[in-house]
């Protein structure tokens, strides 16, 4: 079974979380079979281990990690590294997958330029 976990930096402010749920909402309208969860950093709930223990529960083999990062600063180069190595750690029988941060893939950056060059209705 696939489980994916958007991930995030996280905010106090309850109204920044809403982009990062819509796009775990499409993911799960698009494979209702998979599990899709978020997980942060920080300053918001759950955490990253909190997300992969609920999956691994649920009976999910296999986790999908999409940092939504625009780029490989220090949180998608340094800190999610760590984190993966100890979900793997915690979770043997399970395969988690690391996704480049969702900056560096160029459908992304195409569809910003595009939306950028749309006139305003």
């Amino acid at each position: 079974m696939l489980g994916v976990i958007v991930f995030a930096h996280g905010s106090r402010d309850p109204l920044w979380r809403l982009p990062m749920e819509s796009v775990a909402q499409q993911i799960a309208r698009s494979d209702p079979a998979a599990a899709v969860s978020c997980a942060y950093l920080e300053l918001c709930e759950p955490d990253m281990a909190s997300a992969a223990r609920q999956m691994v529960e649920a009976g999910v083999t296999r986790v999908r990690v999409l940092p939504l990062f625009f780029g490989m600063g220090k949180h998608a180069r340094e800190d999610l590294p760590v984190l993966m190595r100890e979900l793997a750690d915690a979770h043997p029988q399970v395969r988690f997958e690391q996704l480049p941060a969702a900056g560096e893939d160029p459908r992304l950056t195409a569809l910003l330029a595009q939306i950028a060059l749309e006139a305003v209705p």
